[in-house]
């Protein structure tokens, strides 16, 4: 799983939650996406023992943290942000949605003074009081059809780490598999390609190949925004095909 120090700053935060197949669920589903902090505000007493032997994450419901109110379970965070499905109540704070909310969060959890954020999720029967509330700093919802907005609570907690987890590979592969070509490499494509044109017969020596002609080449390589391999696999294609129709005359 990328970047373990970033996800282990992340904790999730069920408050007063009352099934213990909900909170095994919800366990389960950090351990899927290697999130480790679990901390619960007010569980229900027989609800949170049956969710210890829950099967796929002993381990995390092992190290849970039990806190008797909101404030002491977020105390080390820096950033809180509530879950709601946003229906039949007045809201006070702010409202994101899924993907802006998971933005704002990766980059908070990247940030150099390793700050710690908090999911907020409140219990099956009423979601977070609005005293809950009063802890966050804003209020993230998971969009949903409006004829069924709420959803069960593991879901939710997978919902939002999957997205945590899917945006931050995504950006993992936009930065470290295509590492762009070097202008360097670019000129040299450019001028290899030149001179396998001129050596083919397709620009006359006399006139095309000018300084104009290869100020055209060299815009239509910069348009193709080649990688590095791709562009070391171009200059070992035009270098083999320049050194062939050189051989021939």
């Amino acid at each position: 799983m990328p970047f373990p120090s970033e996800l282990d700053r992340l904790c999730v935060v069920l408050v007063a939650p009352r099934n213990p197949l909900n909170i095994g669920a919800a366990a389960r589903a950090m351990s899927n996406f290697g999130f480790r902090d679990l901390r619960v505000v007010n569980p229900y007493d027989l609800a949170f023992r049956e969710a210890r032997s829950a099967v796929g994450a002993p381990e995390l419901l092992a190290n849970a943290q039990e806190h008797k109110t909101v404030a002491a379970a977020i105390a080390d965070c820096t950033l809180v942000i509530g879950t709601t499905a946003g229906h039949n109540r007045e809201l006070q704070h702010t409202l994101r949605g899924l993907e802006a909310s998971v933005l704002i969060v990766r980059t908070h959890l990247h940030s150099a003074d390793r700050s710690r954020v908090a999911l907020l999720f409140g219990s099956e029967k009423r979601g977070l009081s609005n005293a809950d509330l009063s802890h966050c700093h804003w209020l993230l919802n998971i969009p949903t059809r409006e004829a069924h907005l709420s959803m069960n609570l593991g879901q939710a907690v997978a919902v939002c780490l999957y997205e945590l987890v899917r945006s931050k590979r995504a950006a993992t592969k936009r930065v470290t598999t295509s590492t762009p070509a070097t202008s360097a490499e670019g000129e040299r494509i450019t001028t290899l390609l030149l001179d396998s044109l001129l050596a083919s017969g397709y620009l006359n020596s006399q006139s095309s190949a000018s300084a104009k002609e290869k100020d055209k080449m060299r815009r239509m390589v910069r348009r193709l925004k080649l990688s590095d391999a791709d562009a070391a696999l171009w200059l070992g294609m035009l270098r083999q095909i320049l050194w062939k129709l050189q051989a021939k005359c």
